[in-house]
């Protein structure tokens, strides 16, 4: 070989490199982006779930205990936003902040107190609007369900990348910090659930 060959094997495996970082870095972007989004989509889940419960808190339709239960809850869940360390650009940095507990309250309250028996009643009535306040209420559960695991499915994928040895050693990732799974009770009141 001479050192033109060796020369040109050079340049080829360093435009290749070069290639592979550049796509690795890309793609990575893409991932945290995705993270991002799901977490923005996840937020709006919950923010519905929420209004929906306090629709059908303020009906009327509820006795007082149990509107104050599920008002109680769903006001601190709107109150509680995700936080933006980062003002300038919304979905930079974007977190949960300990989020999980207060919407896991929400969870045990609904499914406290959204029994077969008063569910039943409720629908007995007649009352489109306490009617559709409970489908909501159903349906937005079910979508903070789909939205949580969205997420976390995008910080695992986001989390596999990273540890790869050419995205550590190179860093790949910038300043991102690391996505966190969000984790708390998400299910579905058994008496909407159906």
């Amino acid at each position: 070989m001479d050192v033109l060959q060796v020369a040109t094997f050079l340049v080829i495996a360093l435009i290749a490199a070069a290639w592979y970082l550049s796509y690795a870095a890309a793609r990575l972007d893409r991932l945290h982006t995705k993270v991002e989004g799901a977490m923005s989509a996840l937020d709006a889940q919950l923010v519905r779930r929420a209004e929906a419960t306090l629709e059908l808190a303020t009906s009327g339709a509820l006795d007082p205990a149990t509107a104050l239960l599920l008002t109680d809850a769903a006001t601190e869940s709107i109150e509680r936003t995700t936080e933006h360390p980062l003002a300038e650009d919304l979905l930079d940095g974007q977190h949960f902040g300990g989020r999980e507990q207060v919407e896991a309250t929400l969870t045990e309250v609904l499914s406290l107190t959204l029994t077969d028996e008063l569910v039943t009643g409720l629908r007995a009535e007649g009352d489109e609007l306490v009617e559709e306040a409970l489908e909501r209420i159903g349906a937005s559960a079910l979508r903070v369900r789909m939205a949580r695991r969205f997420h976390n499915d995008a910080v695992r994928e986001v989390r596999r990348v990273r540890a790869k040895r050419a995205v550590r050693w190179f860093r790949l990732a910038g300043h991102a910090g690391l996505p966190e799974r969000v984790e708390f009770d998400d299910e579905v009141p058994a008496a909407l659930g159906r």
